[in-house]
């Protein structure tokens, strides 16, 4: 009778320990559905917010921001750095999602005085974020490409973000970019690509402003990431990538001008390899 009477101690027990470990299992899965929701809640709203332009909000269809930062595992308490922002396209998504509940760095080019690209770029950056509320807690850092460069303080971010732009900085400037982002990142903190795809086998002379999604991969790794994957949510199987003014000939830009400008739309913007890298725990 003792013996029946432990077994069935021992089932019970065991009982109890399996209904638990499904319990908080299934917690945990509620509570990761409620973040993403959220998450997902956050960027809508900020992807409709009147404070963007009509004519930045028909890009989307190209850039696909909300699956893309959800892809990157975006929520709204990160610290968030965007690495040369440009003229705030994504800022535009990123400030008013992170505002009160994240932080968001903007690394972008010093305003060395000096009248040039990346001064000027500073400058206008700069009276972006200080015309409406939702820019009003983001904070501006200085990167210089191809120069070590303090993204965010040491080890504080959460996600690192990269919008075409490893084609400006070179092979040198990738490499100098990936160190300092890895430096700026928590351990298990992620760095996100978007970038014009080189299709395989093709040369990069041939399609100026595209670059090799395996060497990226490699050159990540080198810098110390694991690479966690990749999203086919900016592809354009239409983009063959070989165009006579490179990417630029496609829109936004459309640098042959009028010349079978109605080609190149059809076309639409660039193929674009998204790749997710992560700094692994320590």
């Amino acid at each position: 009778m003792t013996i029946k009477s432990n077994s069935l101690k021992s089932i019970a027990i065991a009982i109890t320990l399996s209904c638990s470990a499904l319990s908080l299992s299934a917690m945990a899965h509620d509570t990761h559905a409620h973040e993403n929701t959220a998450s997902v809640k956050a960027l809508e709203n900020a992807v409709s917010g009147d404070h963007r332009t009509a004519k930045n909000k028909a890009r989307d269809q190209y850039r696909h921001p909300i699956e893309t930062l959800d892809f990157f595992g975006f929520t709204p308490n990160m610290t968030v750095v965007e690495i040369t922002p440009g003229g705030g396209w994504y800022t535009e998504i990123l400030a008013p999602a992170l505002k009160g509940t994240g932080k968001l760095y903007g690394a972008h080019y010093p305003d060395t005085g000096e009248d040039n690209y990346y001064s000027n770029s500073r400058k206008k950056l700069v009276k972006k974020l200080a015309s409406d509320a939702v820019f009003s807690e983001v904070v501006l850092t200085d990167f210089t490409p191809r120069q070590e460069s303090e993204l965010a303080p040491q080890g504080t971010a959460d996600l690192i973000l990269t919008f075409r732009n490893l084609h400006n900085w070179k092979d040198a400037g990738v490499e100098q970019v990936f160190k300092d982002a890895f430096n700026a990142l928590k351990p298990g903190g992620v760095l996100g690509i978007v970038e014009h795809r080189l299709p395989v086998g093709v040369s990069p002379e041939k399609a100026k402003g595209y670059v090799s999604e395996v060497h990226t991969i490699k050159q990540a790794k080198a810098a110390g990431f694991r690479f966690a994957g990749s999203s086919e949510v900016n592809a354009n199987t239409k983009d063959l990538a070989i165009h006579p003014k490179g990417v630029w000939t496609l829109p936004p830009v459309l640098r042959l001008g009028e010349t079978d400008r109605a080609k190149y739309l059809a076309i639409g913007e660039s193929d674009r390899m998204t790749l997710k890298f992560v700094k692994p725990a320590k």
